[in-house]
């Protein structure tokens, strides 16, 4: 006889001792037997109906009260949250995109048009990326190296004149009053007050005490400082020490030092190395305290 017959015959209280002993052997069926003979033995929990909704209504939070609202308040709200948008979206759609650097820090980056810039210690960028396709315009404070592609005229404004290029390499010098040009390559159109200037590739342009100096040569193939080096040729002490100061986190006291001049240049990558090129020349010694640089002419204390 088959076993799920008598199963269900066990189920329903006809099965003989026989086939429920069958079962019992059977290790498939013995499980639904031991569970058919405990079930017997199982209780039900009393259930209120009523009791359990007083108890699910006393969880439910309180109804909450219906204010009525100001067609006016509503209407001034909705004014506030679109002009914080619209201000939003012009502040950010006019901001400027700004790259800056602190002393002895170097920045390479690159313009919307994948023109290059090599940016100096101490000196700062600002140019707006969203007016960049009709207009390739920046404000230079400080000293940058700039490799143009071709295109729009790239106009570079500092405090001391604007350089306007259409696709080349150059470097520009501004700082206070004083303000250099040098073009390793192509062209380069400099105005400078009520003059405009054209600056050949090997030559460059100098500003000095508000005057514009004549053009002259140059053997470099890029500005000096991309190497980490800063190059002079017959700069007064103070430019050089200034320079030295953007390099390195240190102050220097010169106020026993006369005026001097000096050609050759300095690392960016040794104090004492740097010093040591500086002073030789100029006959001056120095003395390094903490990052206070003290100097003085040889044999004197």
């Amino acid at each position: 006889m088959d076993k799920n017959y008598i199963l269900h015959k066990f189920l329903n209280g006809t099965a003989t001792a026989e086939e429920i002993n069958r079962l019992k052997t059977d290790s498939e069926y013995a499980s639904y037997i031991k569970i058919a003979e405990a079930t017997p033995g199982f209780q039900l929990p009393e259930f209120s109906a009523d009791t359990n909704i007083e108890a699910i209504r006393g969880r439910l939070p309180l109804q909450p009260q219906v204010r009525r609202l100001n067609p006016l308040n509503i209407f001034l709200r909705v004014a506030a949250v679109v002009v914080l948008v619209v201000t939003t979206y012009l502040f950010l759609s006019n901001s400027n995109t700004n790259f800056s650097t602190e002393i002895a820090q170097r920045e390479s980056f690159s313009l919307p048009d994948q023109s290059e810039v090599v940016l100096n210690a101490l000196s700062e960028i600002s140019f707006s990326e969203k007016d960049w396709d009709d207009h390739r315009d920046l404000e230079l404070h400080g000293e940058a190296y700039f490799k143009v592609q071709k295109g729009k005229k790239f106009s570079v404004h500092t405090e001391q004149g604007v350089v306007s290029v259409l696709g080349t390499q150059f470097n520009v010098f501004a700082r206070g009053s004083q303000f250099y040009v040098k073009c390793f390559e192509g062209l380069v159109s400099v105005a400078y007050q009520d003059t405009l200037v054209k600056v050949p590739a090997g030559t460059y342009l100098r500003v000095q005490n508000n005057q514009l100096i004549a053009l002259e040569t140059t053997t470099e193939g890029a500005p000096s400082w991309i190497h980490y080096e800063s190059t002079f040729e017959n700069a007064s002490l103070s430019a050089v020490l200034d320079e030295l100061q953007r390099q390195y986190p240190i102050k220097i006291n010169n106020q026993s030092v006369v005026n001097k001049r000096f050609t050759g240049s300095f690392t960016h990558k040794d104090l004492n190395v740097a010093l040591r090129t500086i002073c030789e020349p100029l006959q001056l010694e120095f003395k390094i305290e903490d990052n206070e640089v003290m100097l003085y002419a040889k044999n004197s204390n």
